[in-house]
């Protein structure tokens, strides 16, 4: 029996590297989690039925086949599209009302014709809009107002890029609808994680977020000193004729994550919320009841489309989560004794693999990093809290620098960065994020392993 689950260990090595290699190509990852999922089903049966799989003792080919295909989408889609979907609205009103601009405004008049204090504040505003809005369209909403005005302080181009994306990054880590979704992959690999909710995470995320948005600030400027100035955009496209919206309204940005944090109500319902708050304070409820329902059916379907290239992928995602389950046996006995089994040593180890969560790689959550979790979590008994921020560090930090997200690669086409000089910055950055905050977990978390 060992000697079948150290050969389908192996296969399933080699199938886990093939997948790493298709996400580094670029290669259409709804496609690629599709076929790893045929693939380990069709191994785990296929061992199963030459020696018994403990996971898959006393269930049929139809019961695992359905746990998969079937489950795996539905249980993913019931915790976290909705909550995707509800965040995407809720940034078209963010966008729709005016409201991001208008506070990309205020920071351009408080930062005058200062290049890195206009940045340093454009980018701390970008950060703060992204710990709720989600999606590619927020993304580039936003970009097409921040990129010019970057690029017309004389900002060179590359740093300009690297400073917004890295901003996102930052908020990404305290983002709520990003949460909800690793949540869902730490509850399949163990359904003892389910009960981890924000409210015990929100401390490093904020944590996170700051030293994320520092260390892009830092990198941004010593860039900055390496460069000259290039005045290549002659000007702001924002007009002098817009309209700001009312000061009240601007809280409306965090008030999904106060809702959530400060009086535990639903997300759905912080997203609903806020959103109307939005709407009702810069007078967007007006025309008649015909006139604003079709008004919301829009920012819906607009939020819908700015997100629907990331559902199929998550979908498909959610199919290798619970196929991750089912092999999980043989890679234990693989690499059963190489996990580390020290807090410190397992921070080390991240914080020095941290690059690995670049081009959808085996430390990154929503690549192949799912396989990993279930290996990590069925060979060993870290504490979500400990574990959940560590493999939130590999996979936001990485990803949301990375050349393979997709607005990145939109950016690289709007400001005709090279992606090299993209790339000089953000991956020491994703590496020094990493190491910071690994440090971070085992300070805060270290003691409970």
């Amino acid at each position: 029996m060992n000697t079948i689950n150290i050969i389908l260990g192996v296969i399933l090595i080699l199938t886990f590297f093939g997948m790493v290699w298709y996400c580094v190509k670029g290669y259409n990852l709804m496609v690629g989690f599709f076929i790893m999922s045929v693939l380990w089903v069709a191994i785990a049966l296929i061992g199963n039925a030459i020696s018994p799989n403990p996971a898959i003792v006393g269930k049929s080919t139809i019961d695992v086949l359905t746990n998969v295909f079937q489950t795996g989408p539905e249980n993913y889609g019931k915790a976290i599209l909705v909550n995707i979907f509800f965040g995407a609205f809720f940034g078209r009103i963010l966008i729709d009302t005016g409201i991001a601009a208008t506070l990309i405004r205020k920071v351009v008049e408080l930062g005058g014709d200062k290049p890195r204090i206009t940045m340093a504040l454009l980018c701390t505003v970008t950060a703060v809009i992204f710990t709720s809005m989600t999606g590619i369209g927020p993304v580039i909403s936003i970009a097409v107002i921040i990129l010019p005005i970057m690029l017309s302080l004389g900002i060179p181009s590359p740093i300009a890029m690297f400073a917004f994306i890295g901003s996102i990054m930052a908020g990404i880590f305290a983002n709520i609808v990003n949460f909800k979704q690793y949540q869902a992959i730490f509850a399949t690999a163990n359904k003892d994680y389910a009960s981890y909710d924000y409210n015990q995470y929100f401390g490093f995320g904020v944590i996170a977020a700051v030293v994320a948005l520092v260390v892009v600030l830092i990198v941004a400027n010593i860039s900055m000193n390496k460069k000259k100035a290039s005045h290549s955009w002659a000007a702001s496209p924002d007009s002098g004729s817009a309209t700001n919206a009312p000061a009240i309204s601007w809280i409306s940005v965090i008030l999904p994550v106060i809702g959530v944090v400060a009086f535990k109500i639903p997300i759905i319902f912080g997203f609903i919320f806020a959103g109307l708050f939005a709407l009702v304070t810069c007078g967007k409820l007006k025309g008649g009841f015909t006139k604003v329902c079709g008004m919301l059916a829009k920012q819906f379907a607009d939020g819908a489309i700015d997100v629907a290239p990331m559902v199929g992928f998550l979908l498909a995602l959610a199919m290798f989560n619970n196929t991750a389950t089912f092999v999980a046996p043989y890679f234990k006995t693989l690499l059963g004794g190489v996990i580390p089994q020290s807090a410190l040593v397992l921070c080390i180890v991240f914080a020095l693999l941290t690059p690995l969560g670049f081009f959808r790689g085996p430390m990154n959550l929503v690549g192949s990093g799912a396989a990993l979790l279930a290996v990590v979590v069925s060979v060993t008994a870290w504490p979500v809290q400990f574990l959940f921020p560590l493999f939130a560090i590999t996979t936001i930090a990485p990803q949301h620098l990375d050349i393979t997200q997709s607005w990145v690669a939109w950016g690289f086409g709007y400001t005709k960065v090279k992606t090299k000089d993209y790339m000089k910055m953000s991956i020491p950055t994703g590496w020094i994020v990493g190491i910071i905050l690994c440090i971070v977990v085992y300070i805060k978390y270290g003691n409970l392993v």
